[in-house]
């Protein structure tokens, strides 16, 4: 009897405290909706609009180019098409005009890279499309962070209009992003 007595004690004391798994819940479409990338890259959006003023004006397009490794600069990631792509959708939101270079047949692209452009098309692109700046952008991996540098510039002149810098939190979601495939 005191054995099974001390085998149900030790049973209870090993698996009480044992660690629990966290049950896995699905995120639902409402939290993945709110997921802080987005909101940071908006914000991004309204304060290159604020600091730009009336020098950037609704009725001409804007260019959005591929945000790229600032190691590499010929290099970008899910993370930097990902951040465009929301840039662009932020500013057609605040009723600007974003051309858009995926259905363009010239575009320099890269394989993985996104629309990295060459500077001697900017001109001609933006010319095509009566734009009147770009926006362009870096961004490197720290060791809790990804930090963004954003800058809206003058396609004449080669000018930044305004800038931004911020940082996202290096969690599961920003490193799958900068996963850069291999090319085959």
């Amino acid at each position: 009897m005191r054995r099974l007595f001390f085998f149900l004690l030790t049973a209870t004391l090993l698996f009480g405290c044992a660690p629990r798994q966290k049950s896995y819940r699905p995120l639902s479409y409402d939290a993945a909706a709110q997921n802080e990338l987005i909101a940071a890259s908006y914000r991004a959006v309204d304060t290159l609009i604020a600091q730009a003023g009336e020098s950037l004006s609704p009725q001409h397009p804007l260019i959005i180019a591929t945000l790229v490794n600032i190691n590499a600069l010929e290099e970008s990631s899910p993370l930097g098409r990902l951040v465009s792509e929301q840039l662009g959708a932020r500013l057609a939101q605040r009723g600007y005009k974003v051309a858009e270079l995926k259905i363009r047949q010239k575009l320099y692209m890269k394989r993985h890279e996104g629309e990295l452009m060459l500077t001697r098309e900017i001109r001609d692109i933006a010319q095509q499309h009566d734009a009147q700046a770009l926006v362009i952008g870096t961004y490197a991996e720290g060791a809790d962070r990804v930090f963004i540098n954003l800058k809206l510039t003058q396609i004449e002149s080669n000018i930044a209009l305004a800038a931004v810098d911020y940082a996202l939190p290096l969690d599961m979601n920003i490193r799958a992003l900068l996963y850069r495939p291999a090319a085959p």
